[in-house]
């Protein structure tokens, strides 16, 4: 067990499936309460009934305050786990350019403008950020869902520089291809760059039960992440070139 989780109140959203129902198990087998959010609200039922826990269903980027009422007016974990996979590139549309700002940055902001005075007041808080390499890297072929990750990590980084000091601790996690409904849907990018070394998300919560142990900010479920993110910093035109040799080779397959 790992004693900073134990008897803890946590709210996972998107946790109907995929990386969110794994990180929902893993957090109630370590004998945390578990508020279960997801859109689909039959498969936030089945999962919260499943590990004990309390079914949210509903929209991730307003889900805060209801999640902590439904605790019990305590949130101790806030897993800011929900995604949107959008895929285009300069030319998407400006809605789907919004709903990706507003799910995958919007919505952790939203989650920790909420909780945060309480947190900050007591000493103590535990914010989650499911990132994604591509937070660190890009993707190819999405654009939006490349650029939003990397607004979702600077959040994350910039909550853990500035509270750190109060009692904040806040981690991403940032995996390359996790077998999930988004890698499915991520079509052919996602099969030359995802698939080939994608982990279950079982992984994920595992690497992110490590770092809680280990009190680290960034998650990093393929290690091989780390190499390439020194990379992109090191010779910033050579890594570039290399990802470019990649987009070649997708658009030779499409």
């Amino acid at each position: 067990m790992v004693e900073a989780v134990q008897d803890a109140r946590v709210v996972v959203t998107g946790a109907g499936g995929g990386i969110g129902a794994a990180l929902a198990r893993r957090f109630a087998a370590e004998g945390a309460r578990v508020a279960v959010n997801d859109l689909d609200a039959d498969r936030a039922e089945a999962v919260a009934r499943e590990i004990g826990g309390i079914a949210v269903p509903g929209d991730a980027s307003a889900i805060a305050a209801e999640a902590r009422d439904a605790l019990g007016g305590t949130v101790d974990v806030y897993c800011a786990n929900a995604g949107l996979g959008s895929g285009g590139t300069e030319a998407a549309g400006e809605e789907v350019w919004a709903r990706a700002w507003d799910v995958n940055v919007m919505a952790h902001v939203r989650a920790a403008e909420a909780l945060l005075p309480e947190w900050l007041e007591r000493g103590s808080g535990r914010f989650v950020s499911t990132v994604s390499a591509a937070g660190l890297l890009t993707m190819i072929g999405a654009a939006p869902y490349s650029v939003t990750k990397h607004g979702a990590y600077a959040f994350a980084e910039w909550l853990s520089l500035t509270y750190r000091h109060r009692g904040l601790k806040v981690h991403a996690i940032c995996p390359q291809g996790v077998r999930t409904d988004m890698l499915a849907s991520s079509g052919s990018a996602g099969d030359l760059v995802l698939a080939p070394n994608a982990i279950e998300p079982e992984e994920v919560a595992n690497a992110l039960f490590q770092g809680i142990e280990e009190d680290r900010f960034l998650i990093l479920p393929h290690p091989e992440v780390a190499e390439y993110y020194q990379a992109r910093a090191a010779v910033p035109d050579r890594w570039l070139t290399g990802m470019n040799h990649i987009q070649q080779k997708w658009e030779a397959t499409r």
